[in-house]
C-alpha cells in the first residue's frame, strides 16, 4: 500500500542551485517543483509560507494570492463539488453535471488568467458566450450563478481575495425581455390524450414507473430510487418516505402516500419478481432496477418458449461485457424511454416532469390549491403555482355571472 501523500510540501535543499525546493501537486495530479530562493534564508521561508497557503486539504496547490489562475480553482473547486453533491448512497447527484457545463465555458475563455483579476465584466463576456450558445435566460442566470459559487467557495477557502467575489455579486441576472437571451417555453402538463397514447409503446419498466407517477405526483428521481423499505404498508394507505429527495439539504422530510391504485401497480410488479425468483434480497435495493429487468424480460421469454433448448443456446451471456444494464433506473432514462415512445405513438414529444405538471394542475382544480401543494412537497405555494396551472374555467364562470 501507497504512503499516505504529506498535505504539506517538504523545505529542502535543491544542492545543484543551493536553493530551497518544494514539490507541490497540480489539480490534475502532476508534481510541480518550486525555487524558493537562498535555502534557510528568511525571504525563502516566507515564500514557502505562501506555497503552504495555496495547498488545499486533499494535497492539491492551486497557487497563492495573484498566482492562481481561474482553470486551477476550478479545478479545485470540482474536486469539492464532487465530494459535496452526493446522496446518502453515494452516488453523485444531477449538479455535478450542471457545475461542469457552467465551468467549461468559463474555463475556455479565462483559464490562464489570475482568479485574482477576475472581475463583473469578464464573467459577463462569459454570460454573452452562453448566450450565444442558444441557452435560455433562467439557464445562463443558473449557470452564471454556479460560477458566483465557486468563487464564494474560493474565496471561503483563501485561494481568491474577498473582493473577487463580492465584485461578482454586482453583476445582476438577466431580466424578462430586457436581454438577447431567449425565452423558454413554460412547461404545460402533459396533455392526457398524449401521455395515454404513449404509454403502449413503453417498455414495461419505464411504463410502471410512468403510471406510478401518474398516481402520485412524484419525481422522476423518486419514482426511479423507490425501495421496498422505505416504503410503510402498515395502514390502509401505504406511505412512501424517499431517504434522499430534493429538498433533503434543508431538513424537510417527503412523505408520499400511494392510494389503492398504485398499490396495485407495485403488488403486481412485486409478483412479477417473486414469480420469477428476481425479488431483490435487499429491501434498500431499487424496486424499477434496469438489469433486474432484463433477467425478468429472458425469464418470461424461456417460459414462453415452445421449442427445445438446443446446449448451444442455453447461455449466450458474455462474460465481460461492454456495456450492461445498471443496478438501477435514472431519470435520464426514462426521459429516453419516454422520447422514443412518443414518437411512436405520434403525438409531441412530452418529458417526465410534465406528468407531475398534469398532477398538480389536476389536484388544483379538483380540490384547491393548497392540496396541489402537499401533494407535490412543495413548501410555499408559489413553487406550487409553476406547476399546477390556474382553473380559467373557474376565472371564465366567476366573470359570466359577476361581470
Amino acid at each position: 500500500m501507497p504512503r499516505p501523500r504529506n498535505p504539506l510540501p517538504t523545505y529542502r535543499l535543491h544542492k545543484s542551485s543551493g536553493q530551497a525546493i518544494v514539490t507541490v501537486y497540480n489539480p490534475d495530479g502532476s508534481p510541480r517543483d518550486i525555487l524558493l530562493g537562498a535555502f534557510g534564508s528568511a525571504d525563502s521561508r516566507e515564500r514557502y509560507a505562501r506555497v503552504c497557503a495555496g495547498i488545499l486539504p486533499g494535497g492539491i496547490y492551486v497557487g497563492s494570492g495573484d498566482a492562481a489562475p481561474v482553470s486551477a480553482v476550478a479545478l479545485a473547486f470540482w474536486a469539492h463539488a464532487g465530494v459535496y453533491y452526493r446522496r446518502p448512497d453515494g452516488s453523485p447527484t444531477s449538479e455535478l453535471a450542471e457545475i461542469r457545463r457552467s465551468l467549461k465555458v468559463l474555463r475556455e475563455l479565462y483559464g490562464e488568467t489570475a482568479a485574482a483579476a477576475f472581475g463583473p465584466k469578464a464573467l459577463a463576456t462569459v454570460r454573452d458566450r452562453m448566450i450565444g450558445l442558444g441557452w435560455c435566460r433562467p439557464l445562463v442566470n443558473k449557470r452564471i450563478d454556479r460560477i458566483k459559487r465557486m468563487f464564494k467557495w474560493a474565496t471561503a477557502e483563501e485561494l481568491v481575495p474577498p473582493g473577487v467575489y463580492e465584485g461578482l455579486r454586482a453583476l445582476a441576472g438577466l431580466r424578462a425581455g430586457r436581454s438577447a437571451a431567449r425565452e423558454p417555453e413554460p412547461v404545460a402538463p402533459v396533455p392526457e390524450a398524449d401521455f395515454e397514447a404513449t404509454l403502449p409503446h413503453l417498455p414495461r419498466l419505464p411504463r410502471a414507473v410512468c403510471e406510478l407517477m401518474r398516481l402520485t405526483g412524484m419525481r422522476p428521481g423518486e419514482a426511479c430510487r423507490l425501495t421496498f423499505g422505505e416504503v410503510d404498508t402498515a395502514g390502509d394507505l401505504w406511505v412512501y418516505r424517499p431517504a434522499a429527495h430534493k429538498t433533503r439539504h434543508h431538513g424537510r422530510g417527503r412523505a408520499i402516500p400511494l392510494g389503492p391504485k398504485a398499490q396495485v401497480l407495485l403488488s403486481a410488479y412485486y409478483a412479477g419478481l417473486v414469480r420469477h425468483g428476481l425479488l431483490p434480497a435487499d429491501p434498500d435495493a431499487p424496486v424499477f432496477c434496469a438489469a433486474r429487468e432484463r433477467l425478468l424480460r429472458f425469464a418470461e421469454r424461456r417460459r414462453a418458449r415452445r421449442t427445445k433448448v438446443q446446449p448451444s443456446q442455453a447461455s449466450r451471456k458474455k462474460v465481460a461485457p461492454k456495456r450492461a444494464p445498471r443496478p438501477g433506473y435514472t431519470p435520464h432514462a426514462l426521459a429516453h424511454a419516454v422520447a422514443v415512445a412518443s414518437v411512436k405513438a405520434g403525438v409531441r414529444h412530452w418529458h417526465p416532469n410534465q406528468i407531475r405538471h398534469l398532477v398538480g394542475t389536476e389536484v388544483r382544480k379538483r380540490f384547491g390549491l393548497e392540496a396541489s401543494q402537499v401533494v407535490l412537497g412543495h413548501s410555499r405555494a408559489d413553487v406550487t403555482q409553476t406547476y399546477a396551472e390556474r382553473d380559467e374555467a373557474k376565472a371564465a364562470d366567476v366573470a359570466a355571472k359577476v361581470g
